[in-house]
């Protein structure tokens, strides 16, 4: 019985810490001044878009029907070339699809944000695989990782650590097959968040802000299609 309430002491705690952390103020998800988008009209723009895949057979990144489709047996990372700086909101809508295929695993709609490399003035130097972005600087959620078993909110130091910042294991935080997320990350005087529908999955008021850096769309092994993206100067 005491184990039983000190657990749900703990719990109680957790959950008051992250209702703490939720920012109330939603104006941060509208406005702003548009400065970057993609509809996926087309071929991919590959002097937009930056392909990082990991070497493995049935895997590919194309366009169809204005969507970006990510179809990888193995890790990718899809870069938007541009440096963005400040304050800023990150847009775009993003799907896991279930229908049978060769790749299609429930798993992994993640992202790299305010990416950079202290030691290479190229970002774009590397494979696809996970941890060779390990000596990166950047702000990461891995939604729906571990094949569907974590959200995990990340800051990547720069030095080889993957500093855990906030982690949910529940359902209702998790992927569903085939459901439409929207996404909005905002960067704002210090503070990064991660938005999924409209609510605030993850909020970080970081002592030593990343300020400008690189967005990238991340997963590995699923098939996965984004559309709708949209970057905003905010004030």
């Amino acid at each position: 019985m005491k184990r039983s309430i000190g657990l749900m002491m703990v719990m109680a705690m957790q959950l008051a810490a992250v209702a703490q952390q939720q920012p109330a103020d939603t104006s941060v998800l509208l406005g702003g001044k548009l400065i970057a988008a993609a509809d996926f009209a087309g071929r991919l723009d590959t002097t937009q878009w930056i392909v990082e895949m990991a070497p493995a057979p049935n895997s590919s990144v194309y366009t169809s029907d204005n969507r970006l489709v990510l179809d990888t047996k193995g890790g990718v990372t899809v870069w938007l070339n541009r440096l963005l700086e400040k304050n800023i909101r990150i847009e775009y809508d993003r799907n896991v699809v279930m229908a049978g295929g060769v790749n299609d695993r429930l798993s992994d709609l993640n992202n790299f944000w305010m990416a950079g490399d202290p030691h290479n003035k190229n970002l774009f130097t590397r494979n696809g695989v996970l941890e060779s972005y390990d000596s990166l600087q950047l702000y990461y959620v891995g939604m729906g990782g571990n094949s569907n078993r974590t959200n995990r909110f990340r800051k990547y130091e720069g030095n080889g650590e993957r500093r855990l910042i906030q982690e949910y294991t529940d359902t209702a935080h998790l992927l569903q097959a085939n459901k439409v997320y929207h996404i909005a990350i905002v960067v704002k005087n210090g503070v990064t968040s991660f938005w999924v529908n409209g609510q605030c999955y993850f909020v970080y008021k970081d002592a030593a802000p990343l300020q400008k850096g690189y967005f990238g769309f991340r997963s590995t092994k699923s098939h996965q299609e984004i559309s709708k993206f949209r970057v905003y100067q905010i004030q």
